[in-house]
């Protein structure tokens, strides 16, 4: 027996139309490529999305077509999401950070049929448009005022575009399965590989990021997006922000530290979510300008990459903010765990409460959570046992666009994350490695981001690296790659000393190497394949006492 209840489809359109409807002056807000900053409203937004709607029908857009961008956190690009999306197309978000061939690769593989550019970069699109297979036009995302001189084919002028077209619309009915927006992964073993992402998984994964245990967002507050539109649709905030009526801030192409800071304080934002690698920006921005404060600034959240304890214990010591540690992947939508302390846990010690904010936290509703060894088996929730990562859910996909990779879920449609991690009896997850990353010394293994992290807490270090390197009693034994403070002077034993009392013995590094700046992925990760490669003839200094 079904039951009796109306089948609306949940349809990405039915977000914007009820932002503009019931939050219609609720203010988006961006730093624009051109420089000034631009005040819009989810009002606003809902009819330039409708006019871009129009724009695209008559561009020769049907029903699937992938429509592409190479484009900043703008609310031009808001409105790409909505305008595309809404009218039955996909919405295909290309990183601008891929290397050149990557980015060629990923619109002919997705068919991009249209590709929305930001000024900045239009001279890498000039490059290889001609390689551009499907692509039959290119729209500038500026006004006729800064509209510059192209090579591209076939090229629009963005704001005279919609500028052309009615605001009526009627936003299409069709099955809530429908593809929505696509994303591909970073690709660094590879070709990246795309998720494709449906108007029922986003409108889930909506309520997911809005419920009070995830990001909690509502209509107070104030959100700095920092996290890229083009990275796993920024964490599905745009989509979750709508839902709940949430003022939006974006920060355009200027993603350093003093912009960032200007923005936390003149647009009162109480919630800002991006990788570290922002943070460490922002800090830097702080140190230089003491007495900084950010009285508005309530709850940071932090993913993309493990959060340090250290900068989980500054937000609360100098800023007064909460972060909220999270893990997802671009397969998941990406959201898969948030980080809040239990009820039990309230009366915990700030450094206590710290240790628990340093794990990625635990599962959201929706996402399906266990670790297994590598025959499969499921391993206990004890905080102890290591084991390789495993998800399902509605917001998690089932297979990469066009098949590639094969059969990637198994027959219960659990999907292999790529991370070891151990779970605990009240829940928590903590990832302690990628399962290519970890280091396998002798028969044991050592968790290079537990080490990456307390380093990181060493006041002369702005960053650090740690790969394994081929021993030869030990099979592997940690290298530690650090990037020192501007200024601060810092040995390979002060390193290893500040380590001692906050490691296993066993875990130290073998030695301590100091280099200018470490590599990053696309997506801002450390690219521990290039430090692997740049570091494969390294011998370690206990090399030769094992070899005697």
């Amino acid at each position: 027996m079904r039951g009796l209840m109306q089948e609306t489809p949940l349809l990405i359109s039915s977000l914007i139309d009820y932002a503009a409807t019931y939050h219609g002056d609720t203010e988006i807000i961006t730093r624009t490529v051109e420089g000034p900053i631009h005040r819009s409203t989810y009002a606003e937004v809902g009819r330039r999305a409708k006019q871009l709607a129009n724009a695209l029908k008559r561009l020769g857009v049907e029903f699937g077509d992938r429509v592409g961008t190479l484009a900043w956190n703008t609310h031009r690009h808001f409105e790409i999401y909505y305008g595309v999306s809404g009218s039955g197309f996909v919405l295909h978000t290309v990183n601008p950070r891929l290397f050149p061939d990557q980015i060629e690769y990923i619109i002919n593989h997705a068919e991009d049929k249209l590709v929305f550019v930001d000024l900045t970069f239009v001279p890498l699109l000039e490059r290889c448009a001609d390689k551009l297979k499907t692509v039959q036009g290119f729209v500038i995302m500026t006004d006729a005022e800064h509209m510059p001189k192209t090579t591209l084919p076939n090229v629009h002028c963005y704001e005279t575009l919609i500028g052309a077209e009615s605001d009526v619309f009627a936003w299409p009915t069709f099955d809530e399965n429908t593809a929505s927006s696509l994303c591909y992964t970073s690709g660094t073993t590879g070709n990246p590989k795309g998720v494709l992402y449906s108007h029922r998984s986003t409108v889930i994964h909506s309520f997911m990021v809005c419920m009070g245990d995830t990001i909690g967002v509502t209509s107070h507050d104030s959100v700095l997006v920092v996290v890229p539109l083009f990275h796993a649709n920024a964490w599905g905030m745009p989509y979750a922000a709508a839902m709940c009526g949430a003022k939006l801030v974006f920060p355009g192409q200027a993603m350093d530290g003093k912009n960032i800071c200007e923005l936390l304080q003149n647009e009162k934002v109480t919630l800002s979510m991006g990788v570290p690698t922002v943070w460490l920006m922002l800090f830097q921005y702080a140190d230089q300008n003491p007495g900084l404060k950010l009285p508005d600034l309530g709850r940071v959240v932090i993913g993309g990459s493990a959060a340090p304890r250290a900068m989980i214990k500054r937000f609360h010591d100098d800023f007064g903010a909460r972060v909220i540690h999270a893990w997802g992947m671009t397969e998941m939508s990406p959201i898969g765990t948030a980080g809040h302390l239990l009820r039990k846990q309230m009366d915990l010690d700030i450094e206590q409460q710290i240790d628990i904010q340093a794990r990625q936290g635990r599962a959201v509703y929706g996402v399906g959570l266990k670790i297994v060894d590598d025959d499969g088996k499921e391993l206990p929730r004890d905080g102890k046992a290591f084991g390789h990562l495993m998800v399902r859910g509605p917001c998690i996909t089932r297979s990469y666009f066009k098949g590639e990779g094969g059969q990637i879920v198994d027959a219960d449609n659990w999907f292999d994350t790529g991370d070891i991690a151990t779970l605990d009896g009240d829940g928590f997850m903590q990832i302690t490695d990628r399962s290519k990353d970890v280091i396998k010394s002798g028969g044991e293994w050592i968790s290079s981001i537990d080490l990456e992290n307390e380093a990181l807490g060493h006041p002369g270090v702005q960053e650090a690296a740690v790969i394994g390197v081929t021993h030869p009693k030990w099979q592997e034994r940690p290298l530690l790659v650090v990037v020192k403070k501007k200024g601060a002077e810092v040995s390979r034993d002060d390193v290893l000393k500040y380590l001692e009392s906050r490691v296993a013995k066993w875990w130290l590094p073998d030695d301590v190497v100091f280099v200018d700046e470490l590599p990053h992925t696309a997506t801002g990760k450390l690219l521990k394949t290039k430090l692997r490669q740049d570091f494969k003839d390294y011998r370690l200094p206990t090399a030769s006492d094992a070899a005697e």
